[in-house]
């Protein structure tokens, strides 16, 4: 393995690899994969539900009835105190024009109870509030939902003077989202990019070095995208979301494992002429530690397909595969580009052979390590108190996030879904899809789900045929509020009641049934997870009681940043809480993540006591690695924290948890509680293991060889 890991630190071979690597990024950009990949993307709703969720089988029979995937548009116009005669007239101006903008897959805007009638409209019974709907079919592109609503907003756009008008309903819902899903990409990645440079130059400290190890990184990016396009190719839910926080892993990681690298460079350059010789010792030494940090995480992600909802499980193998993409880059491209250059980038610090007065051994470090032995009880004790009362605000975690609540910015559709609920029943905007399967059954069913509390009126439609009947149920309250959610269970119950195969979906519907695969996704995958680091974690320490240890830091490190964020997300944001995935999603990350600073430290000590013994192996590992697990924490926190300025609160508040999470375990629990508890248990933390049956503390026999320097 060794072998095969110096392999791009050859004098010709690096070559070679840069050879390869030409010639992929050839092929990448002359087939457009990346640009393949976006287009692959999917963010309409059904490309999110599972595929047992009873919405899904009704959104199935629904297209069928209706010849394809419809989605209603609702323009509302409002004025306080009642709409004017002329506002009226402009209403009958405005459908004449939205009519004659034709687009092949909409109906014509009109009021279906108004046929006939002098007013295409309908008006609400204070006069102040007037609706004319129409509705869009889908094809799976997303052109074909935006250009007729935009086109909407051109034509109606408010005109001031008191009379507001909004295009909403699930047809102008679902092209915000869109819009800003496609935005999120490019948005994301210079924020993230220009970000890591800065964090780049701080670090390195030289005008020149930067450049490449940002290059490899992006070309990670550019790999994994066109990979991703793959996956996609293979039947994986790629949508915006999974997308970008693939980007941000991706960036994230793969500048991690270059600091790591680099920094292990750094010291074998010192201490040998050749640069080639020098290279082959850093991958032989921090390769491992790189390598079981990216199978780590992208494990954990891989799981994620185990997921119900679909864009989760289309998350896990493309995120899977964007770490390792990152991996590989950083062992193959960047090593032979830094041979390619040779010393001189590094400039003004430049490594010489024989630089001597640097011990990496010594240092702030490890004087933090030398106090924490004093005390380590005391210190591990009153740490662990400290992250105790921190997820103490998980008491303060609600799941009140949803579809209407998940913009930060102000949106049109939402805008005009409130102005609908002030003079109609809420759900007027988005009615509840129910499919009798017994025609014999329909009036019973009108009239039985008419009377269920909540339920504002039930009126046939006149999509009908072999597979069921649709009615179209209106609910009294916002139909993307966690109150309708509550309504769609004994709406079901009732309707099952009169027909046994009657189903219930439409967009109320297909949010609760995704709430509730999120929540069964946690319970699966939340210890899946823990399983798998734990395993892999013992492989690579072969110490049950260190591996435990690592866990359970882990695992406090983790509700700790979750209690901090809840806390966060209602008194300093005002968010209305998180998505029921959410746990997941962070859990995933943190565990993950977090575990991968310990192995660059645990792996170090392990290293270190075999010759030195427990006190003087933990001593010295955390002298080493300190600095550039350091960096490290602050680069990923740093790219995460990017996820925070885009406008969907989800994401906001994945990338704050997981920043505030990563930057709480590398300065808390990797600097002060792991070694405290290691200094505290001593030799035993090895069991059962040789080292935890005797300590050697002696130091190294006199002429032995001095220990390998860690990856960091």
């Amino acid at each position: 393995m060794t072998k095969f890991l110096a392999f791009p630190a050859g004098a010709r071979s690096k070559w070679v690899v840069l050879g390869v690597w030409l010639v992929a990024l050839f092929v990448m950009f002359g087939t457009n994969l990346p640009g393949k990949f976006a287009d692959a993307e999917k963010n309409e709703s059904k490309s999110f539900l599972p595929g047992d969720a009873e919405s899904t089988a009704a959104l199935d029979i629904v297209e069928k009835l209706q010849d394809g995937e419809q989605a209603p548009t609702v323009i509302v116009y409002q004025r306080d105190g009642g709409l004017t005669a002329k506002d009226k007239q402009q209403i009958v101006t405005d459908v004449g024009e939205l009519n004659a903008t034709k687009f092949r897959n909409t109906t014509e805007f009109g009021n279906p109870e108004g046929a006939g009638k002098a007013t295409p409209f309908q008006l609400s019974e204070d006069g102040s509030t007037a609706l004319i709907v129409n509705t869009i079919e889908g094809d799976g592109e997303a052109d074909t939902l935006l250009d007729p609503v935009d086109r909407y907003r051109e034509i109606v756009s408010d005109p001031g003077g008191g009379l507001q008008v909004k295009v909403t309903g699930p047809a102008g819902i679902s092209a915000d989202a869109i819009k800003v899903f496609e935005n999120i990409n490019g948005t994301l990645l210079g924020a993230a990019v220009l970000l890591v440079l800065i964090l780049l130059i701080a670090i390195y400290r030289s005008p020149f070095f930067w450049f490449f190890p940002l290059f490899s990184v992006v070309i990670a990016e550019i790999t994994s995208r066109s990979l991703g396009y793959g996956v996609s190719e293979l039947g994986a839910t790629i949508n915006g979301q999974s997308s970008s926080i693939t980007s941000i892993l991706v960036l994230g990681a793969g500048t991690d494992y270059a600091l790591l690298l680099v920094s292990r460079y750094r010291e074998e350059l010192r201490t040998h002429e050749d640069k080639h010789e020098a290279m082959a010792l850093a991958l032989k030494s921090a390769g491992p530690a790189i390598i079981a940090s990216g199978l780590t995480v992208a494990i954990a992600l891989f799981a994620l397909i185990l997921a119900k909802v679909n864009g989760t499980a289309g998350l896990g193998p493309l995120g899977a595969l964007g770490v390792l993409t990152a991996m590989v880059v950083q062992l193959t491209l960047l090593p032979a580009l830094l041979l390619a250059v040779g010393r001189r980038p590094f400039w003004p610090r430049v490594p010489h052979y024989g630089d001597v007065g640097i011990d990496e051994t010594h240092g702030r470090w490890r004087k933090l390590g030398e106090r924490i032995a004093v005390r380590p009880r005391r210190i591990w004790v009153g740490t662990v108190v400290v992250l105790a009362v921190l997820a103490v605000g998980l008491l303060n975690f609600s799941t009140g996030l949803t579809q209407g609540n998940s913009f930060r910015d102000d949106v049109e559709a939402i805008a005009g879904q409130k102005l609908v609920e002030k003079a109609f029943p809420a759900g007027q905007s988005a009615p509840t899809d129910v499919i009798v399967r017994d025609a014999s059954k329909v009036d019973a069913m009108v009239a039985a789900l008419g009377k269920v509390d909540g339920v504002a009126q039930v009126v046939p439609t006149q999509f009908r045929s072999d597979e069921g009947t649709l009615l179209a149920a209106f609910l009294e309250r916002d139909p993307y509020s966690t109150k309708a959610f509550d309504l769609i269970p004994g709406l079901r119950e009732t309707a099952r009641d009169v027909d046994p195969k009657a189903l219930v979906g439409g967009p109320t519907a297909i949010e609760k049934d995704l709430r509730d695969a999120s929540a069964d996704d946690s319970m699966l995958l939340i210890p899946l997870t823990l399983v798998i680091v734990f395993l892999i974690l013992l492989v690579l320490l072969r110490a049950v009681v260190a591996t435990l240890l690592l866990m359970g830091t882990v695992l406090l490190s983790f509700a700790a940043a979750l209690g901090v964020a809840s806390v966060v997300f209602d008194v300093a944001f005002g968010f209305p809480g998180a998505d029921p995935g959410f746990p997941l999603f962070a859990f995933i990350f943190l565990v993950a993540l977090g575990v991968d600073y310990n192995i660059f430290l645990m792996a170090r000590v392990r290293e270190e006591t075999a010759i030195h013994g427990t006190r003087e192996g933990m001593l010295r590992g955390l002298a080493v690695t300190g600095g550039v697990i350091t960096s490290a924490g602050i680069v990923l926190a740093g790219t995460f924290a990017v996820l925070a300025v885009l406008p969907l609160v989800f994401l906001s508040e994945i990338g704050f948890t997981v920043a505030f999470g990563v930057l709480l375990d590398t300065f808390i629990v990797r600097s002060i509680l792991v070694p405290a508890l290691v200094l505290d248990i001593g030799p035993k933390v090895w069991a059962p293991s040789a080292l935890a049956k005797e300590d050697q503390g002696r130091g190294p026999a006199p002429g032995s060889p001095a220990p390998a320097t860690p990856p960091g």
